[in-house]
């Protein structure tokens, strides 16, 4: 079997089995379940090198599992990980890009993208885009336009990948898609390439972007705005420092919280304010982590950070929660179990809903199948039954009459295509 970190870039590669790693995880974007309808997933697997198949540890349930149903929502057009997923204005999934294979030596990236339509449950291809891209940011726009940028293009020698590419496959272009014609267009290209990194939308329509993994050996600091009335990129002030896979949460109040990531020597975070355009320390976690894990703003404006790699591949189960009135953080309830690379969506009752990842980097275990909802008001974690097939590097999208749409990703020997939608109990 490939190892799994073979699908990250050549820097992460070198460090995630030495390095500290500190607080970080995307949440690029992503519920409970009583009953699930497994379906096989064969079908709709492209697959890769083989790997043993040994049954991963399912938490053990603490209490009744959060009500609701499992169903598989039929497969993609095109089997995907490490894509991004766009809840539309009109209600409707847009899913771009990603990788068509777990290992590395016959990847690809993909520049198609499709659309799930929940009122028919059905898949449809739309408008690809320009460049093939992975590990790259979505972002919906306040004028109803998703912002692509950055990511990795696989194969220097691929035509098809920008003119303007890093050693490490990086990319600076950017494009938009829109929704009503189903097209791409270019708009201006970040100032420099960078995958992994992170997007915020700010409240004044304009996205922040900072850190990434940039050419071999390099973690970025810097940041940068793009202005939608502009089309083009410009320069902010840099964080504090160099971070990758870091958690990023814009706190609605033009701050923007950015914690951790594989980078900086000890547990870090960093408040980005989006009137000066400055940054400033904040409180330190409890726990160092990276990779993949949990980060969500609860009703109470707190943020939840779950789960991650704590180092050494020390895949962390723990969660903890950060105060931005007072800059503190505090530990809360444990998850059932180590969780990385998965993904989570934050339902209309305020609890967060966690699904998919791994436990042990490598193997022996495959992917997790399992989820589990977070209940704010209780500070604790309740099993919320299983997907069809373990998988990770997926995403989750809350729909918008409440359900959560979880699609493709890396599974034990392969790529899925299938997807998943949990329906909570009404």
């Amino acid at each position: 079997m490939t190892p799994w970190r073979e699908r990250l870039g050549p820097t992460l590669r070198a460090m995630l089995g030495t390095a500290v790693i500190v607080l970080g995880g995307c949440g690029a974007g992503p519920a409970p379940a009583a009953t699930s309808t497994v379906t096989p997933a064969t079908a709709e697997v492209m697959k890769a090198t083989a790997a043993p198949s040994i049954s991963s540890p399912e938490p053990t349930p603490s209490s009744a599992p959060a009500s609701g149903t499992w169903r598989n929502t039929g497969a993609m057009i095109a089997a995907r990980a490490q894509h991004t997923a766009t809840l539309l204005p009109d209600g409707r999934v847009l899913i771009a890009g990603g990788v068509d294979s777990s290992n590395d030596e016959t990847k690809h990236a993909l520049a198609s993208a499709e659309l799930y339509d929940p009122k028919t449950g059905r898949w449809t291809a739309t408008g690809s885009m320009s460049w093939p891209r992975a590990f790259h940011t979505a972002t919906l726009l306040k004028n109803g336009t998703v912002l692509v940028a950055g990511g990795y293009c696989t194969g220097l020698t691929v035509k098809t990948c920008p003119p303007v590419i890093d050693p490490d496959g990086a990319i600076a272009a950017a494009e938009l898609y829109d929704s009503k014609t189903g097209r791409w267009t270019a708009t201006g290209a970040m100032t420099t390439t960078r995958f992994l990194q992170t997007a915020t939308l700010l409240p004044d329509g304009r996205v922040l972007v900072a850190g990434a993994e940039h050419a071999p050996n390099e973690i970025l600091a810097t940041a940068e705005i793009y202005d939608p009335a502009s089309g083009k990129w410009t320069a902010t002030s840099s964080m504090r420092t160099g971070r990758t896979q870091q958690f990023a949460v814009g706190l609605g109040d033009d701050r923007v919280l950015i914690a951790g990531g594989i980078g900086p020597p000890s547990p870090s975070a960093e408040l980005y304010d989006a009137r000066t355009g400055t940054w400033a320390a904040t409180g330190s976690p409890i726990s160092g982590r990276a990779q993949g894990g949990t980060s969500a703003l609860l009703a109470d404006r707190k943020v939840l950070i779950a789960g991650g790699d704590g180092g050494g591949d020390r895949m962390l189960a723990t969660a903890e929660l950060y105060n931005p009135a007072t800059g503190t953080w505090t530990a809360t309830g444990t998850m059932s179990g180590p969780r990385v690379e998965s993904t989570f969506a934050v339902l209309r009752d305020g609890r967060v809903f966690v699904a998919g990842g791994f436990a042990v980097p490598g193997g022996p275990d495959p992917p997790l199948a399992t989820a589990e909802v977070f209940d704010p008001s209780a500070g604790s974690w309740t099993p919320a039954g299983n997907m069809a097939v373990g998988r990770f590097d997926l995403t989750a999208t809350l729909l918008s009459d409440g359900g959560v749409l979880f699609a493709g990703g890396l599974l034990e020997n392969g790529v899925a295509s299938s997807a998943d939608l949990f329906e909570p109990a009404r």
